[in-house]
């Protein structure tokens, strides 16, 4: 029955589609990168515990641990259904690992997700409004291919939005995925403007740093994983970190 009261609310448009989902580091420097890091792992193993099938795209390295971005295709039954309740900035309180003081440090990443559409998406991009820069594969995202300059991120100048893929072969495969993707995101955004509904569908744009998380990873002085939004909160944060997040998952399904 509770399989089935979920499944009732996953009633959006596209809360059947495949997704993309992508996390970039905030505020917080070398923290940050780190938390960012520790996020990738923790998704990878949620989609693995549920038996959802995923591509790490893009991986790119921290400038001295973790992650400054990185992004994951998800396919599989409502994969952007469940996780669309995960697109915000979240925020980590710990003893820092890397302060020889031991000092409480507060650390910030933001989680986007995307649904993916058909390939059918009539957009138009005029090749102008292009930046793309082609830069050695690195990280959980190249280690597996080739390390040529094979690696492409476009920049759409109008929308600052930016797209990278690293794990094809060839950099002209990585530019059609890459340029796939962001006809999906301004599809996304074309929605958003017709509907007037900017938390609709995508959520609201903010900046990644204090005051504007969704949820909370408390580890010091006390452990509490707490979503701002559902109050919903579970003292066993090594659980939530190692990919159990279905709890927060379907509270927010609820309280949507």
């Amino acid at each position: 029955m509770d399989n089935l009261e979920i499944y009732l609310l996953l009633d959006g448009p596209y809360d059947k589609n495949n997704c993309l989902l992508e996390i970039h580091a905030g505020a917080g420097g070398t923290e940050a990168c780190d938390w960012a890091d520790m996020l990738f792992r923790m998704y990878l193993r949620y989609l693995e515990r549920n038996n959802f099938k995923y591509e790490v795209m893009s991986y790119l390295d921290g400038d001295e641990v973790g992650l400054k971005s990185a992004s994951i295709s998800v396919s599989g039954n409502f994969a952007y259904g469940y996780l669309k309740g995960e697109k915000g900035v979240h925020r980590l309180v710990r003893l820092s690992p890397f302060d020889a003081s031991h000092k409480r440090h507060t650390s910030f990443a933001s989680v986007d997700v995307t649904p993916e559409f058909n390939n059918d998406v009539d957009i138009k991009i005029d090749e102008k409004d292009l930046k793309i820069d082609v830069y050695r594969s690195s990280g959980a995202g190249g280690q597996h291919i080739n390390r040529t300059e094979s690696a492409v991120r476009i920049t759409h100048l109008p929308t600052k939005i930016v797209v990278t893929c690293q794990n094809q072969r060839s950099q002209i495969q990585n530019k059609e995925t890459c340029m796939n993707v962001l006809k999906g995101k301004l599809k996304l955004l074309e929605i958003e403007k017709q509907q007037k509904e900017m938390n609709n569908i995508k959520g609201e744009n903010t900046n990644i740093e204090f005051g504007s998380q969704i949820r909370s990873y408390v580890m010091h002085p006390y452990s509490l994983v707490k979503d701002h939004r559902t109050n919903y909160e579970t003292s066993n944060v090594n659980k939530v970190m190692d990919g159990e997040i279905d709890e927060f998952i379907e509270e927010y399904l609820k309280n949507r």
